[in-house]
Parts: structure tokens; sequence; C-alpha cells
């Protein structure tokens, strides 16, 4: 039994939704989103509810519904409120600028990175003295946020030794003892 698929997805006043076969639009304050929910599953909106149905309790059934359901639940969370997520540049003469929808970072290679966001993200860098600087990721879909952090975490992941790289803020990191000397 899918616990998660089960449970009812609350509608926020100002959210929108409306299910068109196997389309389900969301639409909020924030913007709106297209969520494709497989066929066999089926969605409908009662007492300010988001109820996801299955047709059977095959193991395939079961899964889906509470794929479906999370998906459909991010979708409210992100046009309700929106996800953001902190990055944190961990290492000398990191930087970090935004002009725009460009992001460029200076993590130590020979060449700046110059990396283009998605026009429904907004992108920001926070640089203060003495501080890390700070990349801060915003947008209503859950998916293409964190992807987008992935991408920027990929270009310097964070090595165990010195604990330079770029991680998220917050985000411990184990560390390994380095050599020591032979006598």
């Amino acid at each position: 039994m899918s616990r998660i698929g089960n449970k009812p997805i609350g509608i926020p006043t100002g959210v929108e939704i409306s299910v068109d076969g196997s389309n389900v639009t969301v639409k909020g304050p924030k913007g709106s989103l297209n969520q494709y929910v497989n066929p066999d599953l089926k969605v409908k909106t009662e007492d300010g509810q988001i109820v996801v149905e299955r047709p059977t309790d095959q193991k395939r059934h079961k899964a889906l519904h509470g794929l479906y359901r999370s998906l459909l639940s991010n979708c409210v969370v992100g046009v309700n409120e929106g996800y953001q997520l902190k990055l944190e540049l961990v290492g000398v003469g990191y930087k970090a600028s935004a002009q725009g929808n460009v992001l460029e970072l200076n993590l130590g290679y020979s060449h700046n990175i110059f990396l283009g966001v998605p026009d429904e993200l907004k992108v920001t860098a926070e640089t203060v003295k003495g501080k890390n600087p700070i990349v801060t990721i915003e947008g209503i879909d859950k998916q293409l946020v964190g992807q987008i952090a992935a991408k920027i975490k990929s270009l310097r992941p964070v090595e165990p030794y010195k604990g330079k790289g770029i991680r998220f803020v917050g985000q411990h990191v184990r560390r390994k003892a380095g050599k020591t000397a032979a006598k």
C-alpha cells in the first residue's frame, strides 16, 4: 500500500488546478506548471484537495501512485512558495558573480566558467569579505532548481582532504586524514 500516494494534497488559496486527461496544470501566484500523469492513474480535485487514485494493487501501479502524487505536490508547493537552493564556494580565490541569467564562476581553473541559467530560474551571487561566496538559485520547478544546482556542484566537487569545492550551505563534508610523515 502506497502511503504517500494515498495522502491527499491540500490546495492552498490562490492555487488553481485543471485536469485535462493525463495533463495536470497548476497555476499559482508565482507562475504555472504542467505535469504529465500516467493515463492508468486518475487525478481528481475534491473538497479543496487533489486525490490520485490507482486502478489496481500491482507493484507498477503502486510505484506510479506515489511518484505522481509527489510530483503534483512539488508543483503545488512550487507555484505557491517556490524553491530555493544555496551553494557555498569554499576555496582560496573562488568567486561568483551573476549578470542576468549568466553565472560567472572563478574556481581556480585557468579560465572563468560562464554558465547560462534557464529563464525560469533566478540566480544571484553574494560575496561578503571574509566569508565564502554564496550562489542562490530560485525557481518554481523543483527538478530544474536541483538540476542546475547539481551542474554547478559538478564543476568543482568537494574534495575530502582540504574540504575545497562547491557544496550546499550547511552540508557536512567527511574529511580524510592526509599522509603521515615517515620516520
